[in-house]
């Protein structure tokens, strides 16, 4: 039996129904959402996220590569550590975005995946 979530981002199709994804997809979504989510921005959940975004501004050393690294995996594990084991985070700069490279395994099944992320870009 297949089980459907909710995507995200939220929208409706063409029949006014929500949209939904299968659990590949919706790990993916919940791996975006704390990497892209700044502590503070969720009203009921305020130490939600990991502030990447925030490093962005932040003066490019290997130092503060290290420490970012350190940090996504660290968030990964303590919000989705139920659904996830993280074994290797990657960060990297993309012209003006910043490239996060997951490789974890899906506690469900045992299935390993790896996959990439990109900021997204203010104003657009």
């Amino acid at each position: 039996m297949s089980s459907s979530y909710l995507d995200f981002p939220f929208r409706f199709d063409t029949k006014g129904k929500a949209t939904t994804t299968d659990a590949d997809d919706h790990i993916r979504d919940m791996i975006y959402q704390v990497l892209f989510t700044s502590p503070g921005e969720r009203a009921n959940r305020p130490d939600f996220g990991c502030g990447l975004l925030q490093m962005v501004f932040m003066p490019n050393s290997d130092l503060l590569a290290t420490a970012t690294q350190f940090l996504v995996q660290g968030s990964l594990q303590h919000w989705l550590s139920d659904v996830i084991e993280v074994e290797k985070v990657e960060i990297s700069n993309q012209e003006e975005r910043l490239a996060v490279e997951v490789v974890y395994t899906r506690l469900e099944d045992g299935q390993r995946k790896q996959d990439s992320f990109l900021s997204p870009v203010m104003g657009r």
